[in-house]
């Protein structure tokens, strides 16, 4: 039987040669609502992923950011988001990726994210460690979030903007600083390996979260939603950290969100 994670780390690097090529010529933009752009080097992308994984894996849902794959009921489904960081991509700025994320009744079991811009790949199983271009990574040590370097994102359809301003507004004040790359999914795999010490966003999908947020659990942090319950691969929100600075921004997220009307902004 076809190993998921070897075939999933093929076809992610696949299609990270395709974007690496395309990101050299002009880009073919649309749009598919105000400020959500898509370029031809998604549809690419997603057309060759969710071929490769039809082949491998006819029996599998296969659920695509661009609307691609094949909604069917089975235990296993991938979810993939064939360039995660359009806008970055579009605008010339190398930061984005190739990430494919294999759930088995509705749990992440395997994860691969590629970052063709610096040839970095990260991949995860379940119990099994999250790497780093075959090296093992651990996230973060560092105890303390006054020395924590964050990251968060905006994404450019989501509505609650102004609350998530007043959450980067708070930690950067509390931290060693935050940023804002515009990739998610790399941004998971920076706390994974490290780089980061947290990690938060409000408004993503499925495709955005899932190999990153087993790539941080495998690492040894901590996943959670905005309030510290359990994190859902179907839910809007993520937190992630290395663990050790968890309880320290928990109570931050629920000073805001407990202001007046603050949740549903």
């Amino acid at each position: 039987m076809e190993n998921h994670l070897d075939i999933a780390v093929e076809i992610a690097r696949e299609a990270g040669s395709l974007l690496a090529r395309l990101f050299q010529g002009p880009q073919e933009i649309s749009y598919k609502r105000p400020s959500d752009l898509v370029t031809e080097a998604d549809r690419r992308s997603e057309a060759l992923i969710v071929e490769r994984l039809h082949r491998h894996f006819p029996g599998h849902a296969v659920v695509g950011e661009e609307g691609g794959g094949q909604r069917i009921a089975s235990d296993y489904c991938w979810y993939v988001d064939p360039l995660d960081g359009t806008t970055n991509f579009a605008h010339g700025f190398p930061v984005f990726c190739v990430t494919l994320g294999l759930a088995y009744r509705g749990e992440v079991i395997a994860g691969v994210v590629y970052d063709p811009t610096r040839d970095e790949l990260f991949t995860a199983e379940r119990g099994a460690g999250a790497y780093l271009n075959s090296q093992r990574i651990h996230v973060s040590q560092a105890a303390s979030l006054s020395e924590s370097l964050l990251a968060t994102g905006f994404p450019p359809f989501a509505s609650n903007h102004d609350l998530n301003i007043q959450f980067y507004f708070r930690f950067t004040l509390l931290s060693h600083g935050i940023r804002r790359a515009g990739s998610a999914a790399l941004d998971l795999c920076t706390v994974a390996a490290g780089r980061f010490e947290g990690f938060w966003e409000l408004k993503l999908n499925p495709w955005d979260k899932a190999a990153g947020s087993l790539l941080v659990t495998e690492a040894g942090g901590r996943v959670t939603d905005l309030t510290g319950r359990p994190f859902s691969l179907q839910g809007d929100e993520i937190f992630a950290s290395n663990g050790l600075i968890h309880d320290q921004m928990l109570p931050v997220f629920a000073e805001i969100l407990a202001q007046p009307d603050e949740r549903s902004k």
